[in-house]
């Protein structure tokens, strides 16, 4: 069989490669000071009113919101669009997603901030959890949303609000000192990889069926 779409392959595995580098850089001083210099700056906005903004977006990025969320996104995406290997390809990217995640923390075991922290987590740290869903959530929708959305100021629009909220559930983490923000680039690589190489697939898959 031909394999179609290589670039979306090659993007998956690209970005599978720099979690892995990323991974094994954990204990590094350039991640050190990487995340050191985030949280820094993160210190100097801190205010009551962003405090609480930065809150609602951890919450909608915390499990149950996410699940929440992905069954009413999967009912609509089921009444609107009829579309039963496109709804396959949601539940792969989400469950996958969660998946990987918890293996993950399994196998790395880092722990989590103990400076600013403003959340309490039991979990380890590494990848971030709420960022890897949120990728997947937003990616997925964003992707199945896009080949319905005929108007070039309609997918603008779906772009944008979903880069936000990504952004500003990845951002809401290290803000909370629920994670650095090397958890988050993590999470966000690895995601990222899982979401690009799953629609490589469906690509390839629903071409050749």
């Amino acid at each position: 069989m031909k394999i179609r779409n290589p670039s979306l392959l090659i993007l998956s595995l690209l970005l599978l490669c720099s979690f892995i580098l990323l991974a094994r850089s954990l204990d590094t001083v350039i991640v050190d000071t990487f995340d050191t210099q985030i949280i820094q700056a993160i210190q100097l906005i801190k205010q009551p009113f962003l405090t609480l903004v930065m809150r609602f977006f951890s919450f909608i990025g915390d499990i149950i919101p996410v699940m929440i969320i992905s069954v009413i996104l999967f009912i609509i995406l089921y009444k609107v669009f009829h579309h039963r290997k496109e709804l396959i390809l949601f539940s792969i990217v989400l469950l996958g997603s969660t998946a990987f995640n918890i293996g993950l923390k399994a196998y790395y075991q880092r722990e989590r901030p103990t400076l600013y922290t403003m959340v309490t987590e039991e979990s380890f740290s590494f990848p971030s959890g709420h960022s890897m869903a949120a990728l997947s959530l937003y990616g997925i929708l964003t992707f199945l949303l896009w080949r319905h959305i005929p108007r070039q100021s309609g997918r603008i629009v779906l772009i944008t609000i979903s880069t936000f909220i990504l952004l500003m559930i990845g951002v809401s983490r290290i803000y909370l000192g629920a994670h650095f923000p090397s958890d988050v680039l993590g999470a966000y690589l690895f995601s990222g990889f899982w979401l690009v190489f799953t629609i490589w697939g469906f690509k390839n898959f629903k071409l050749s069926s």
